[in-house]
């Protein structure tokens, strides 16, 4: 026992160090960030349901699986605070599952504890990762539930075991209930058997068993994903993937008219976001020792899904591939113990190190101090920082309106019914006495008549996010404006409704 120990001690000191290292990564500035639009809907959606059980399948409204929400759901009633603090938690604790499953699957892969200790840590330096594990949204939950279905498939094709299908079903499951792209683990499931024992004399009676083992882990998983029929708004789901993968009936009207074009985009961000150091690690891999068939697995892991999103995506974001470069990080892990164990020389193995670390580290400082600057995807910072979906002067503008919420009545008008505006003012103030929040959508060229009446009884405020000009002839007085990032053209204006200014027109 006692040799045991010694054996672990390393481990143990590094597991406590890479935790802390994650905690400090992922909970500093946790909000600096300013909310962006589909984290209003989730964290409206998540106060919805927390507070009224008829709504626990809300997301199905917009075509969303539910499992994001429902966690959010329970942290909210848990916690008592920053409604967006609490939902990115959900991301938080999303993050952590994955820095323990990557390095899980990396030992089961390689059987080396230090590879093991190599993934996590790139994991969490990650900017990709660091990103969307700050963030009130789905993909650092599906990149964790996407690695655990890697681990037990894994686990699956070298012992056979039902009790391993059994939990391969249900975090199948899980991943299908959190978003579309988890029904990929499933389809992916006969990769594993490169890792299949052929040599064994009754490897035709194991497959065969492994063959009905996975159909009990898919069986599992359906069981688990049918809970959603509960709702009649299950088709929902199908109507929005509709939105961002061409059916296969449209596709083959052009099957690749898009490709090459997605592929540029894709491979950009990827690029962008492991970096070229890192990138250069993982195909120097494949020549520092040969190829095995756990590289081949972790390759075509990432790659079919990969060239599968290029195939058939219609609208892309860089974090629809979050998930898959788990397996790439793998790759980069088994470079990196080759060269702490191979370079004999240790000053050149430091250099090496910095080279591969540094640019992901100078990315998470500018994305845990300023995020408007940080060296990422352009496509992430216009959605995030730069552009109308980013929530910059949401904070600016709710602590305003709740200063004039706890003198008396006020009315808030927002130009959006569904989104940022006016979520994000319903994630603060809905529940105050004092406010009333009404969502207009489109613009009409002349003022709502509720609108005037409003103003004429009470204080009445606008806030115009994404049509960026006020309407002529709207009775409006600007109070504050907030540039959105380094964007000097985009802003979030906040106006008083003075009704005396339409009467002097």
């Amino acid at each position: 026992m006692v040799e045991l120990l010694r054996g672990w001690k390393w481990v143990l000191f590094a597991a406590f160090v890479l935790g802390t290292f994650y905690l400090i990564t992922r909970l500093t500035n946790l909000t600096l960030l300013p909310i962006f639009t589909d984290e209003a809907i989730y964290i409206r959606w998540s106060q919805i349901g927390a507070q009224d059980a008829n709504w626990r399948f809300i997301s199905l409204v917009d075509g969303k699986q539910p499992l994001f929400t429902w966690i959010a759901m329970v942290l909210l009633r848990l916690f008592h605070g920053d409604p967006l603090f609490i939902g990115r938690l959900v991301s938080v604790i999303a993050g952590a599952g994955s820095a323990v499953g990557i390095a899980c699957l990396a030992y089961e892969l390689f059987r080396k504890k230090t590879i093991a200790f190599w993934a996590s840590l790139l994991y969490i330096v990650s900017p990709f990762a660091l990103l969307y594990d700050r963030m009130a949204l789905y993909d650092s939950l599906v990149a964790a539930l996407s690695i655990w279905n890697l681990y037990l498939a894994v686990l699956l094709a070298k012992k056979v075991r039902l009790d391993v299908a059994l939990l391969l079903g249900m975090t199948l499951g899980l991943g299908m209930l959190n978003k579309s792209s988890g029904f990929l683990s499933l389809y992916l499931l006969p990769v594993t058997l490169f890792l299949f024992d052929w040599k064994k004399d009754d490897r035709w009676r194991r497959l065969r068993t492994w063959l009905g083992l996975a159909i009990v882990a898919a069986i599992v998983s359906q069981a688990l994903y049918s809970v959603l029929r509960l709702s009649p708004l299950l088709h929902m789901v199908k109507a929005k993937d509709a939105l961002f993968v061409y059916p296969l009936q449209e596709w083959m009207t052009q099957p690749l008219r898009f490709v090459e074009g997605n592929l540029r985009g894709l491979f950009d961000w990827l690029w962008r976001y492991l970096s070229f150091p890192v990138v250069l690690v993982i195909a120097a891999g494949f020549f520092m020792r040969r190829m095995t068939k756990e590289h081949i697995l972790l390759l075509l892991w990432w790659a079919l899904p990969f060239v599968a999103l290029a195939t058939f995506g219609k609208v892309l974001y860089p974090r629809f591939i979050l998930f898959m470069t788990m397996p790439l990080l793998i790759l980069a892990a088994a470079g990196c113990d080759w060269i702490f164990f191979n370079v004999r020389n240790r000053r050149i193995a430091v250099v090496l190190f910095a080279l591969i670390f540094i640019p992901s580290l100078y990315a998470d400082y500018y994305l845990l101090t300023n995020p408007a600057s940080a060296p990422i995807p352009k496509a992430d910072t216009g959605q995030y920082v730069n552009d109308w979906p980013a929530g910059g002067g949401m904070n600016e503008s709710i602590a305003y309106l709740a200063k004039e919420a706890s003198i008396g009545p006020i009315s808030i008008y927002t130009d959006g019914t569904f989104g940022l505006l006016p979520y994000a003012a319903e994630i603060y103030l809905v529940d105050h006495p004092n406010v009333s929040i009404h969502g207009i959508w489109p613009l009409p060229q002349n003022p709502p008549p509720d609108l005037l009446s409003d103003a004429a009884s009470r204080p009445t405020f606008f806030i115009l996010n994404q049509t960026q000009i006020a309407p002529v002839g709207w009775p409006l007085r600007l109070i504050s404006e907030y540039q959105k990032g380094i964007n000097p053209d985009k802003k979030l204006r906040l106006y008083r409704v003075v009704p005396q200014l339409a009467v002097r027109a």
